[in-house]
């Protein structure tokens, strides 16, 4: 099974990457929807952030508030460090849990887009082993900041902190094995997929 790993800034359009990756055929893998089993009440990851940031993540349920949390790490770096460090190694075993069924179930290609995967292997190289290529997607920043204004209600400055806060578009690349450019339109960009789809995919 030929495995990508689909990363990019906030607002340059993974998602819809990802949706047409399925339509020609690859299976899908979120990482931030794995990512909440990580933060499931009573788990490991669970006891692991409480400790580190205080009852105060909770809501009312005893669930950890992703916002709240959110709004501590996003300023912080030495506060996000401790999170990822907390986080990612976890979804890095429910990802290769996936990853092993698929296998099983004999997919030719699997996409998993990870938003935060150049931090990620840069706080551990162990990433690296469960991918065969990372493709990049990015976007003009003043793009970024209208598509994540228009879906959020997020105001600019809000958005460019969160935009500081993830590794830069340099950094990104620098771990690419293929860069997607969505900085055009969507018939653009279902070309440039396609296309990279058929050239590097080990199916065709």
């Amino acid at each position: 099974m030929f495995v990508i790993g689909l990363t990019g800034g906030i607002g340059t359009g993974k998602s819809e990457v990802s949706r047409l990756l399925n339509e020609l055929g690859a299976e899908i893998i979120e990482a931030d929807k794995v990512a909440h089993e990580a933060y499931e009440p009573g788990t490991p990851g669970w006891r692991e952030v409480v400790e580190a940031f205080g009852e105060g993540v909770l809501d009312a349920d005893g669930r950890i508030d992703r916002k709240t949390l959110g709004g501590i790490v996003f300023g912080d770096e030495e506060a996000r460090e401790r999170l990822n460090g907390i986080i990612h190694p976890i979804v890095r075993r429910l990802l290769e849990e996936r990853i092993a069924k698929l296998e099983l179930e004999e997919t030719s290609v699997a996409v998993i887009e990870v938003p935060l995967l150049v931090e990620a292997i840069k706080q551990q190289s162990r990433w690296t082993r469960m991918l065969d290529e990372i493709w990049v997607v990015t976007a003009p920043e003043d793009d970024v900041v209208a598509r994540v204004r228009a879906r959020s209600g997020l105001d600019e400055k809000a958005i460019r902190a969160r935009i500081g806060s993830q590794a830069t578009e340099r950094e990104r690349i620098e771990f690419a094995d293929a860069v997607i450019d969505n900085g055009g339109s969507l018939e653009g960009l279902r070309r440039e997929v396609t296309n990279l789809w058929r050239e590097r995919a080990p199916h065709n």
